[in-house]
C-alpha cells in the first residue's frame, strides 16, 4: 500500500483528496509534518483560492523547498488545481505579480473567455504516451472550477531531457493547459478528486506510477 502525505498548508480540499486517494488504496495521511512529506511514497499538494494567498500558506510551512526537496530525489508529487499552478513560476491576479515555486517557467492568468469562471466538466486533449490518462477514452470529461489558467507552455525543448507532457483543454475558445507530467512531478488542473469514476482511475495511474 503506498504511504501518500496530502499537504496541509491551509489550503485546498484536504479531506475530499484525502477519500478519494483512500478509495483508491492508498494510505493517505493530511499534514504538514516535514519528515511525513519527505518520507512518503507520494505527495500531493492541493489548492483552491487565489494565487497568492496558496503560495503565502505555501510559504509558511516551507512547501517549496519540501516539493523541490521531493523532486530532487525522484519523489512523485501530484498537483491539484491551484496545486499545480504554484507549480509555475508567476501568477498574476488583479494586477497582482506573485512568485510562485518556478519548477516551470510560465504564467498563472485569467481565461479569456466570455464566460468565467470555468466551472463543470470537460474534457481534455491527452498527448500520445501518457500515464495519467492511461486507459482512459479521449471523450472523458473532468472536473473543473477555475477563472485563472497557464495559458502557454513555455518550457524549452532539449535534446538532453526528456520533454513533459502537456495536456490541455479549452473553455469558452481560449486554450489552457490541463495537466502536465514531468518525471516524477505530475499535476492537473482539474479536480480528480471530484471528477467520480474518471477521477479515481486518473489516481489509481498516478499511484502505479510509483507504487
Amino acid at each position: 500500500m503506498a504511504r501518500v502525505v496530502v499537504l496541509d498548508y491551509g489550503s485546498g480540499n484536504l479531506r475530499s483528496a484525502e477519500r478519494a486517494l483512500q478509495r483508491v488504496g492508498a494510505d493517505v495521511e493530511v499534514t504538514s509534518d516535514h519528515r511525513a512529506v519527505l518520507d512518503a511514497d507520494g505527495l500531493v499538494v492541493p489548492g483552491v483560492g487565489a494565487y497568492a494567498a496558496c503560495m503565502e500558506g505555501l510559504n509558511a510551512v516551507k512547501g517549496g523547498l519540501l516539493i523541490g526537496r521531493r523532486l530532487a530525489g525522484g519523489r512523485p508529487v501530484l498537483g491539484i488545481c491551484v496545486g499545480m499552478q504554484i507549480l509555475f513560476a508567476h501568477g498574476i491576479e488583479h494586477g497582482v505579480d506573485t512568485e510562485g515555486c518556478g519548477e516551470w517557467p510560465g504564467t498563472v492568468e485569467r481565461l479569456e473567455a466570455p464566460i468565467v469562471p470555468h466551472m463543470g466538466w470537460n474534457t481534455v486533449q491527452a498527448p500520445e504516451g501518457s500515464g495519467l490518462f492511461a486507459g482512459l477514452d479521449p471523450d472523458t470529461r473532468f472536473y473543473f472550477v477555475h477563472s485563472y489558467g497557464v495559458r502557454r507552455w513555455e518550457l524549452e525543448q532539449s535534446d538532453a531531457l526528456r520533454a513533459p507532457l502537456v495536456t490541455w483543454s479549452e473553455h469558452g475558445g481560449d486554450r489552457f493547459v490541463a495537466a502536465v507530467e514531468n518525471g516524477p512531478l505530475w499535476a492537473t488542473q482539474f479536480h480528480p478528486e471530484k471528477s467520480g469514476d474518471a477521477g479515481a482511475h486518473l489516481l489509481e495511474n498516478w499511484l502505479k506510477s510509483f507504487a
